[in-house]
Formats: structure tokens, C-alpha cells, sequence
């Protein structure tokens, strides 16, 4: 073993020994860079990779997780912003590690503050760490959205008293600071006042206050029942169903036209009177009969008849004197009967009480801009109208999508659509312009990709112009090198033998020139065979 490498390190030497100036030089520096790219690739590729283990940290807390990761002899990185990197096989491992220490903690106190016992301590202060817990843990919840970047709350609490005042009512106000400086959506904004308010105990919404970092009042309180509150709820309410129906007609017709060929705008009259209507109809062909009483009556009479009257007889038949023996007078007997039927009837009573809420539509009405249909291209590009049978279809098309009935007039309902040219040049610029952007990107990128490629192969081809330029270097023999015969008869110019006179070169002084330097003395030889003879 040692052998082979002592001859390799022999033809090495020879090798290096054969080579010239020049030779030598490109050598060590080909030598040289290829040791470079190699430790380099080595480099890149053994350096570990960093990954975000956290970001946005204060001072205080990231001062506490690199005395963990100190303490943990695990490497890391820390970048402006609080940001603290270690590597990514590690982030997770880390992030467990840290999460049992309850570090970090964020932005405030939390109900942490609860985990030591503390004895002896007066209710005031007892109450004032609640206060805190609860403001710490809603700040660290609503930096949880992904608009908010960090936030505070403070909640003001009224004291406890013997005697409940109605006027002092807990209120809170809530500071966010908004990524990218931003503006807050609705939606975000109310989320932050309802998840504040049903986390305090008494605690309503419209006592909730939120302001941006920019010192925008992004909410007020309103009462419920208020007039401010009623009409915002109102203009809100009225808003989203135009934007409502204002979608469902573009989307209608973008899936006709093609994107960006319709504009629609709708107004809706809403009627926001609530009403309540009592109403009693009566039937007075619907009887219903309600009592029936009958009276029937029967009467008997005996009347006496008078034929005539002697004197001396009283009126009734009885003598003047008042005697008896005056004969009897027939009689007259009568009966009479009676009946009598009561009847009560009811008429028919409808009794209704409608309560007609707010929202009712009263009117709605539409106004639908359509682009003009070119055809052909450059300077062939031409407007084509509409025909009077496609423009109804489209109106059709709206009114459908909005809900209108063309055989409704009690609303009055209304759809105007007209065909323009849409002025679409500052868009076209912009497009161009971002095409231009576009393409200048594709080529940089483009252009870094191939760099490194590119001054690869440049240099080695640099190097082998250097290599194929090289000279080789004149070899001190006796052969001639200049013009002469060839012939080895000593009448040439060159100097034949050792220098200092002409001579015949023998086979030994060929061999030990072959030994000393054989690529020097193939080369010469080439170059005397090549020369041409002179002319006899």
C-alpha cells in the first residue's frame, strides 16, 4: 500500500516536474477553485436550516425564551422584531418544551396570576387581579385575529354597594393595533365588542369602545333604542340587501357578457313602519240563532145575553124590588187562545289584529350599464349594437335575478338598462403595465437562475483558452531546431552534441533526453520532422 502511494506520489512529481510556467500556474489555480466550490457546496449544505420559533416578542418575554434555549443548549437566532429562530427540525420539540414552562406568556397578565397562593392579601387588591386576568386574557384572545397585530382592553367595573345604582354600569374600551396599518372590517370590529362584552358580567355592547393605533374611533355606544342607533340599523340593513341584490345581477349577467361587462346598481325603498291594525267584520248573512222562547195563553169567558127588559127590572135583569122570582138569563161562553214565539239570533263578528313589522319593500328600481359588443381586432376593431331582442332578454335577466314581476304594478318596480362604451383605457394601461412587470420579473428570475450556470461554463472555457495558448517551453538540446538540411552530416546551423561545438547525436544522448523530459523532446522532435527541406 505504502509502495503504490510512494509511486503515485513519483509520477505526480514527474508529472508536475514536466509541466511549464504557465502550466503550472493555471494548475493551482483550477486546483484552487475547485477546492472553494467544493467547501462551499460542504458549507451550504451541512448549515442547518432556521426556522421561526416565535415573533413579535417584548423585550421581557424574549429575554425569557432565550434564557430557556440557553439553558437548553439549543442554537438560535435573533432577528429585529423580536423575532427568535432555531432550527426547523427543532421548532415544535422547542415549542413543547417552552409551553410547559408557561413561557411566553404574551402581552399582560393572565389568570396566572391566580397559580400562587397568596394569603392574607384584602379583597380590593383580590378584585383588582381578577380585573387584570380577565383584561390580559381578552387582549391575548383578540390578538388572535388575523387583523390585529396586539391589543389592550380596560374595564372599568362599578363597586359594590348596598344600593344598586342603575346609572353606573361597567364599561370597557378596547385598543388594537391593525397589521399594515390597515383598515378594520365591520365584522371584526363587532366580533371584538361582543366577545369583550359577554366576558364581563353586566357588561354590554354598546359600552364597548374600540380605537385603532391610527386613533380612529371604530365604534360608538349607542343605545339600543336610541334615534342615532335606529337609523344606522336602518341605513345597515338597507345597504346589505342592495349589495344583496346587486351581486345576484352581476353574477347573472358576468356569466352572459363575460367579467367586467355589467355594472349594476339597485335602490330599494323599505318601509320601516310597524303598524297595528285591529279589525271586526260582521256577517249579517251568517245568523246564528241564540234563544227561542215560546209563550202560549188559553182564556175561557161566560157572558149573560139580555133579550129585553120589563119595568120595574134593573139593568142586570134583577125585579125593582128585588125579588128573586124574576126568571133566569141565558149565557154566552167564549175561548180565546195565545201563543207566542221569542226568538234571539247572533250575527257573524270577525275580530283581527295584524301587526305589520318593519322591512316591508315598497319599491325597487335598478340601473344596469352593459358594455359595448366590439368585434374584429386592432385597428379592424369595431362596435357592434345590441339588437332590441337582446337587450330585452338582458333586462328580463335582471328583473328575474332582483325579483320583479312585470305584472306587479302596485309596486311600481323599475329596471333601466342601456348599452355604452365603457372608458376601459386606464385599466388597459394598467394591465400593460403589469404585463411589462410580468415579463421583467420572469427574465430576472430567469437571468439569476442561469448566472451561476453561465460563469461555469465561461470559466472553463476561459481556462481552456488559457491551457490551449500555453508555449511550450524551447527544450536545450543539440538538435537543430532552425533551418537545415536534417540530415545529420554536421553541415547545419544547429549545434548537434553538448553545446559549444557541432557534433553527431548518439542513441545514448537521445535516450537520456527521453528520460529526462519526454514530452519536451516529443515535442521537438514533431517540430523537426515537420519543418520542410530546403530546396536543392
Amino acid at each position: 500500500m505504502n509502495k503504490n502511494i510512494s509511486q503515485l506520489g513519483q509520477q505526480l512529481l514527474g508529472i508536475w516536474n514536466q509541466l511549464g510556467v504557465n502550466q503550472r500556474v493555471s494548475m493551482v489555480i483550477a486546483t484552487l477553485v475547485v477546492i472553494g466550490g467544493l467547501s462551499g457546496v460542504g458549507y451550504f449544505s451541512s448549515r442547518a436550516d432556521y426556522a421561526l420559533l416565535y415573533g413579535k416578542l417584548d423585550e421581557t418575554e424574549a429575554g425569557k425564551v432565550i434564557a430557556a434555549l440557553d439553558e437548553s443548549k439549543v442554537p438560535y437566532k435573533v432577528r429585529s422584531g423580536g423575532a427568535i429562530f432555531v432550527p426547523a427540525d427543532k421548532v415544535y420539540q422547542v415549542r413543547m418544551q417552552m409551553a410547559s414552562k408557561g413561557i411566553p406568556r404574551g402581552e399582560g397578565v393572565g389568570f396566572e396570576i391566580f397559580d400562587k397562593a397568596n394569603f392574607g392579601i384584602s379583597d380590593f387588591v383580590q378584585r383588582a387581579n381578577y380585573t387584570r386576568a380577565i383584561q390580559g386574557e381578552l387582549a391575548r384572545t383578540i390578538a388572535q385575529l388575523d387583523e390585529v397585530e396586539s391589543a389592550r382592553v380596560m374595564i372599568v367595573m362599578p363597586e359594590n354597594r348596598l344600593l344598586n345604582d342603575n346609572l353606573r354600569k361597567p364599561t370597557a374600551s378596547v385598543f388594537v393595533r391593525v397589521k399594515g396599518n390597515g383598515q378594520m372590517p365591520a365584522s371584526a370590529v363587532n366580533s371584538i365588542r361582543f366577545l369583550v362584552a359577554n366576558s364581563v358580567e353586566g357588561l354590554q355592547a354598546n359600552n364597548v369602545s374600540v380605537v385603532d393605533n391610527q386613533g380612529n374611533v371604530l365604534s360608538e355606544n349607542q343605545e339600543n333604542d336610541s334615534l342615532a342607533a335606529m337609523s344606522g340599523n336602518q341605513l345597515t340593513a338597507r345597504r346589505n340587501f342592495e349589495q344583496y341584490l346587486t351581486k345576484k345581477a352581476e353574477g347573472m349577467l358576468e356569466k352572459v357578457l363575460g367579467p367586467g361587462q355589467a355594472v349594476v346598481r339597485v335602490s330599494a325603498d323599505i318601509n320601516w313602519d310597524t303598524i297595528t291594525r285591529v279589525e271586526e267584520r260582521f256577517d249579517p248573512d251568517g245568523q246564528v240563532m241564540r234563544s227561542s222562547t215560546i209563550n202560549d195563553e188559553n182564556t175561557d169567558t161566560a157572558t149573560a145575553t139580555v133579550t129585553g127588559s120589563a119595568p120595574g127590572l134593573a139593568a142586570n135583569g134583577t125585579p125593582a124590588d128585588g125579588s128573586t122570582n124574576a126568571a133566569a138569563a141565558p149565557t154566552n161562553n167564549s175561548r180565546t187562545r195565545k201563543k207566542i214565539t221569542t226568538s234571539s239570533y247572533e250575527i257573524s263578528k270577525t275580530t283581527s289584529n295584524i301587526l305589520q313589522a318593519a322591512g316591508g319593500l315598497k319599491r325597487l328600481t335598478s340601473a344596469v350599464f352593459i358594455a359595448e359588443r366590439f368585434e374584429g381586432k386592432g385597428t379592424e376593431r369595431k362596435a357592434v349594437p345590441r339588437t332590441p331582442e337582446e337587450l330585452k332578454q338582458l333586462t328580463h335577466i335582471v328583473e328575474s335575478a332582483l325579483g320583479i314581476q312585470a305584472s306587479d304594478t302596485t309596486r311600481k318596480d323599475e329596471v333601466t338598462l342601456e348599452e355604452m362604451a365603457f372608458n376601459d383605457q386606464g385599466g388597459a394601461e394598467i394591465t400593460q403595465q403589469l404585463e411589462k412587470q410580468d415579463k421583467k420579473q420572469f427574465w430576472v428570475e430567469l437571468g439569476l437562475k442561469l448566472v451561476y450556470p453561465v460563469l461555469a461554463l465561461l470559466f472553463i472555457f476561459m481556462f481552456w483558452r488559457m491551457l490551449k495558448t500555453t508555449k511550450v517551453d524551447d527544450i536545450p538540446i543539440g538538435i537543430p531546431l532552425g533551418n537545415g538540411n536534417g540530415n545529420g552530416n554536421g553541415n547545419g546551423n544547429g549545434h548537434y552534441g553538448k553545446p559549444g561545438g557541432p557534433g553527431v547525436v548518439s542513441v545514448e544522448v537521445l535516450n537520456q533526453l527521453i528520460r529526462e523530459n519526454p514530452a519536451n523532446m516529443t515535442q521537438a522532435v514533431r517540430g523537426w520532422l515537420s519543418r520542410s527541406k530546403p530546396s536543392n
